[in-house]
């Protein structure tokens, strides 16, 4: 049982992550910072392998930053 719940929130987390990355390809913002927001999205796909639950969190973070404009810096 406990590894469907699994199955499912990867499926979950994987449909995020897409929307996310749709989300950064659409921004009007400097290259650097869409680089940026692209490497965290590559780093919370490389946890999910490891970490599901901890991807999902840091998914959430990043969704949150977007919807309130919070980018990293411009380099």
């Amino acid at each position: 049982m406990e590894r469907d719940s699994q199955l499912g929130l990867y499926g979950v987390v994987a449909d995020q992550l897409k929307v996310a990355h749709e989300r950064v390809r659409a921004l009007q913002v400097p290259e650097s910072v869409r680089m940026a927001l692209t490497r965290k999205l590559l780093v919370i796909t490389a946890a999910a392998k490891h970490d599901l639950a901890e991807a999902a969190r840091r998914l959430e973070q990043l969704n949150a930053d977007l919807d309130e404009g919070r980018f990293p810096p411009a380099d």
